[in-house]
C-alpha cells in the first residue's frame, strides 16, 4: 500500500474538493501523482500540506490548492495542448498530463529544468517535453496552444504567449505592478485579436523573468518586498568581523545604562520587541526595562501583548487601579499559562501598576491583549457588559452569537463544521453585533469609555475569531493572516482611541514582529504579519527589534496541551544566522541593522540565512524542519538584541497554587 496515500487523499478532501475544485478528472490526476517525490527530502513530510516549499534556487512548488485552481481555470481537456511556464519541480505538468493533456513546459533555470525532466523520466511521464528557455517567448514550434498556464507573475500578460493560444484557447498567468503580489487572471482567446479577461483573485508567486515579465534585476513595484536586491553572499568570516565591530554590549538589564541604550527608538510611533521563544527569561527581562524607560521617560501610554483581550484586560485593570468585573474568571487559564503567568512578567506587572499609582488616570499606561483565541469569554464579556448598560441589546447579543455556543469550547470543530456538514456560517450575526456596538458608540461610552472600548474589542475580536477558525480549517496561509490582520487593527485602534500623539510598545514573538516580507513566511508561504503592516503603516516610525539566543534552556511543551518543560535549547545551527552571533564571540549584546546605522553590516546580513523561531512548542530532535526558516535579518529587523546563552522563565504555580495568596494572583482582583 502506498504509505502517501491517506495524505494524498486527506489533501483533496480538504484543500481542493472542499474548497469547490471537484472536477473528477482533476481529481484523480492529483491522486495519481505522488507529490512527494517533487519536494526536497526535508520537506516531504510537508508535501500535502496546503502551502508552497522551496525546492531550489529561490523558487518554489506551488500550494495544492492553486496549482487545481489554475489547472482548473484552464478547463484542460483530453488531448488538449497545453504549455506549462515556470514548469520548477514539474509537479503541475504532471497533473496535467494525466489529465490527457500533450504538455510541453518550459523552465529558465537550467538545473531545475535538468531536474525535473529526469524526476518526469522516473516517474513515467517521459513523453512531457521540457526544456530551458525565456517563458514568456511560449513555444512557437509547438503552438497553437488550448491552455498555457504560467506559475511566475509578470507586470503584464505578454502578447506573445497571447498569439500562441487556439482560439477558444485559455490563458492562466499571475499579474500584478509588483513582483511579489498578483491578479490570477484567466485570458480567452475569442478571435484574431480579440481576448476576454476574467479575474479570479489574488495571488503570490515568484517573478516571471524574461522578455515580456520582469528584468532579472529590476525592482518592480515594491522594491522593500524581494531580496532580490541583497546583492552577493559576503563570506562568513567577514559577516563574523562586522558583528563584532557593530555589536553594542548590554549592560546589566537593571542599569540605567541598559535602558539609554534604547534612547535612540524613543521617538518612534509603535517600537516592536520580539522574541525568538515564548519561554525565554532574559527576552522577558530586556523586553521589561525597556518598556519601563519608553513609559517613565517618554510617556508611552500601551503596551500591547501577544495575549488574549480578555486575559490581558485583567491586567490592565490592575495596573491602571480599576475593579474588576464580578465573578471574573482568574486569566491565563488556557494553555500556554506560563507563557505570560511567571515571575519576570509578574515584576513588570507590578512595577506599571505602582508607577501609574502616582499618576491621574487619564495618565496612566494600559496593558492590552492583542490575540484572538478567546472566543468563548469574548462572547460573555459583550453579553455581561450589554446587560449593564443595553438588557434589550444583550438579549439580541444571546441571539446571534448562540450561532457559535456549540462550539464555544472547541473552535476549531466550527471550521470543521462549516466546511464539511454544509453548515450556515456565523459571519454575518457576529459582524452585525459588532455593528450595533459602533452604532450606540456615544451612548455607550458616555457611561464609562473604557468599559465600552473593551466590549467593542472584545465583539471586534469574537468577528475576526470567527473567520480565523474558518480559515484554519482551509489550511493554507489565510488563518495566520486573519490573526496578524487583528492583532494589528487591535494595536492601530487603540492608538486611534488614544489620540493622535499616542505611542506603544508592543510584546510578541519574532515571526510577528519581524517583516514577513523577508523572510519564508512571506516569499513561500505568502503570509504577512504584524511587523510588516506596522513598517506599511508608519515606516520609519516602527521600530522592529528581534531577539535571538545560541544555546541554554527553554520553557516549552512537546506538543500542544503537553504540560510545560524546561528543556535544553540545541547549539545553532552551523548556517544559520544565530551561529554567526555566536562566532563573533560577542555574548549579550544590541546591534543596528538599519543602512544608515550599521557600518556595512546590513548589506551582510541581507541575504536570507537559516533563522530560528521556537514558540510554546520545542521539538529538539526536528530541529532543522521544525523551528528554522529563511529570513534576511537586517531586513527583516531594525535592531537584534543577542544573548550568547540564555535560561528557561521562572513559571508560577497554576491559578491557587501560590501559598498564602488569592487565587487570582497575581493577574487579577
Amino acid at each position: 500500500m502506498d504509505p502517501w496515500q491517506e495524505a494524498r487523499e486527506r489533501m483533496l478532501l480538504r484543500h481542493v474538493a472542499g474548497r469547490g475544485l471537484d472536477d473528477a478528472r482533476l481529481l484523480a490526476a492529483m491522486r495519481a501523482v505522488p507529490r512527494e517525490r517533487f519536494v526536497p527530502v526535508r520537506f516531504q513530510s510537508s508535501a500535502y500540506e496546503d502551502a508552497p516549499l522551496p525546492i531550489a534556487h529561490g523558487q518554489t512548488i506551488s500550494q495544492p490548492y492553486i496549482v487545481a485552481l489554475m489547472l482548473d481555470a484552464a478547463r484542460i481537456g483530453e488531448g488538449d495542448a497545453v504549455l506549462d511556464i515556470g514548469a520548477g519541480s514539474g509537479y503541475a505538468a504532471a497533473v496535467a498530463h494525466e489529465m490527457g493533456a500533450r504538455v510541453h513546459a518550459i523552465e529558465r533555470i537550467p538545473e531545475l529544468a535538468q531536474a525535473a525532466r529526469e524526476r518526469l523520466r522516473e516517474l513515467g511521464y517521459g513523453d512531457i517535453e521540457l526544456r530551458t528557455g525565456d517563458g514568456t517567448a511560449g513555444w512557437p514550434e509547438a503552438a497553437p496552444f488550448d491552455a498555457i498556464v504560467a506559475a511566475a507573475g509578470g507586470p503584464a500578460v505578454p502578447r506573445t504567449l497571447l498569439k500562441q493560444l487556439r482560439i477558444g484557447g485559455r490563458l492562466v498567468i499571475p499579474v500584478g505592478d509588483a513582483r511579489d503580489r498578483q491578479r490570477l487572471l484567466r485570458v480567452t482567446r475569442l478571435g484574431e485579436d480579440d481576448y476576454r479577461e476574467e479575474e479570479l483573485g489574488e495571488v503570490r508567486f515568484v517573478p516571471l523573468i524574461g522578455r515580456e515579465g520582469w528584468d532579472d534585476a529590476q525592482g518592480g513595484g515594491d522594491a522593500s518586498s524581494t531580496d532580490a536586491a541583497a546583492g552577493p553572499p559576503i563570506d562568513d568570516d567577514a559577516v563574523v568581523a562586522l558583528i563584532r565591530r557593530a555589536a553594542e554590549m548590554l549592560p546589566e538589564v537593571d542599569s540605567q545604562a541598559f535602558a539609554d541604550l534604547f534612547e535612540r527608538f524613543a521617538l518612534a510611533r509603535v517600537v516592536l520587541l520580539g522574541e525568538c521563544s515564548h519561554g525565554t527569561s532574559e527576552f522577558y527581562r530586556a523586553r521589561d526595562a525597556i518598556t519601563r524607560h519608553l513609559v517613565r521617560e517618554h510617556g508611552y501610554r500601551i503596551v500591547a501583548i501577544e495575549a488574549d483581550w480578555p486575559d490581558a484586560a485583567a491586567l490592565d485593570r490592575r495596573v491602571r487601579g480599576r475593579p474588576a468585573p464580578p465573578d471574573a474568571a482568574p486569566p491565563f487559564q488556557r494553555f500556554p499559562q506560563w507563557m505570560w503567568r511567571n515571575r519576570e512578567m509578574e515584576r513588570f506587572v507590578d512595577w506599571l501598576a505602582a508607577h501609574n499609582a502616582a499618576l491621574p488616570q487619564v495618565q496612566r499606561t494600559g496593558l492590552y491583549g492583542l490575540d484572538l483565541y478567546s472566543l468563548h469569554r469574548s462572547i460573555r464579556a459583550v453579553v455581561d457588559y450589554l446587560e449593564s448598560v443595553d438588557p434589550d441589546a444583550a438579549a439580541l447579543a444571546r441571539s446571534r452569537y448562540g450561532c457559535l455556543s456549540p462550539w464555544a469550547h472547541d473552535p476549531a470543530g466550527y471550521g470543521l463544521a462549516v466546511a464539511s456538514e454544509g453548515l450556515a456560517r456565523c459571519e454575518e450575526p457576529v459582524l452585525q453585533m459588532l455593528q450595533l456596538l459602533l452604532e450606540k458608540q456615544s451612548e455607550y461610552s458616555a457611561r464609562d469609555g473604557d468599559d465600552f472600548l473593551d466590549a467593542r474589542h472584545n465583539a471586534r475580536l469574537i468577528g475576526n475569531a470567527e473567520s480565523y477558525y474558518r480559515a484554519m480549517y482551509r489550511g493554507g496561509a489565510e488563518a495566520w493572516n486573519v490573526r496578524d490582520r487583528h492583532m494589528f487593527q487591535t494595536l492601530e485602534s487603540l492608538l486611534e482611541a488614544h489620540g493622535e500623539h499616542a505611542r506603544a510598545v508592543v510584546w510578541a514573538h519574532n515571526s510577528h514582529i519581524g517583516d514577513a516580507r523577508h523572510t519564508d513566511m512571506g516569499r513561500v508561504r505568502g503570509e504577512l504579519n504584524l511587523g510588516q503592516l506596522c513598517r506599511q503603516k508608519w515606516g520609519e516610525h516602527a521600530v522592529l527589534i528581534g531577539f535571538g539566543t545560541h544555546a541554554g534552556t527553554v520553557a516549552a511543551a512537546d506538543d500542544w496541551d503537553e504540560p510545560m518543560r524546561i528543556m535544553q535549547v540545541r547549539p545553532s545551527l552551523p548556517d544559520s544566522v544565530e551561529h554567526l552571533f555566536h562566532r563573533a564571540g560577542v555574548c549579550d549584546c544590541m546591534v543596528e541593522l538599519h543602512a544608515a546605522a550599521s557600518n556595512g553590516l546590513h548589506a551582510a546580513l541581507a541575504a536570507p540565512r537559516p533563522e530560528r523561531f521556537i514558540g510554546v512548542i520545542y521539538r529538539p530532535h526536528s530541529e532543522r524542519q521544525s523551528h528554522y526558516a529563511s529570513a534576511a535579518l537586517s531586513r527583516q529587523f531594525d535592531a537584534y538584541l543577542w544573548y550568547g546563552s540564555t535560561r528557561a522563565v521562572d513559571a508560577l504555580p497554576p491559578h491557587g497554587h501560590e501559598a498564602g495568596m488569592p487565587d487570582t494572583y497575581p493577574f487579577g482582583e
